[in-house]
């Protein structure tokens, strides 16, 4: 079942972090499209603020599995060196529950809040629901908890490992 659990949470934090890099092409692409149309042709184009705005977002939701699998959001490294070993796993289930109720608010709001701004439409793209913005925050919270439970089956600490 452990094994099971961790290839099933490598596969979708590898699904999450590529979807995150094309998020950043994504930006980085329409950044240069702006650049060159509002001060090159003159003729801006609003409508690529917006798909910025909007990749940046899944970007950042998309990428925070990764960090939550690799240990890098919930590390308190001190305390972890002064604690014996079963005190370091306390340590981790007490950071591992922290962020997983972190993670279930935001999965239960951050659906409650895309779900109500369906009504809104991007601004430059009114055809465009602001629902797939904001459905960017409890899509990447599912993905970090993934991640959180996994870590703590887990561990991968490199920054503990290589400072010893």
């Amino acid at each position: 079942m452990k094994r099971h659990f961790l290839e099933f949470e490598r596969w979708t934090t590898r699904i999450a972090l590529a979807l995150a890099c094309l998020m950043l092409v994504v930006a980085a692409s329409l950044g240069v499209f702006q650049i060159v149309t509002r001060f090159i042709l003159e003729q801006p184009a609003e409508w690529s603020e917006v798909l910025i705005r909007f990749s940046l977002i899944w970007m950042l939701f998309l990428g925070i599995p990764a960090a939550f699998r690799q240990g890098a959001m919930v590390s308190v490294d001190a305390l972890k060196r002064a604690l014996p070993g079963r005190g370091r796993r306390v340590l981790e289930l007490v950071g591992a529950l922290a962020a997983l109720t972190l993670m279930g608010i935001i999965v239960w709001w951050g659906w409650d809040y895309a779900v109500r701004g369906k009504v809104q439409t991007m601004a430059g793209l009114e055809s465009i629901s602001m629902f797939w913005a904001y459905v960017a925050m409890p899509v990447g919270a599912v993905f970090a908890i993934i991640g959180i439970v996994a870590n703590y089956i887990d561990p991968r600490h490199m920054e503990l490992e290589t400072a010893q």
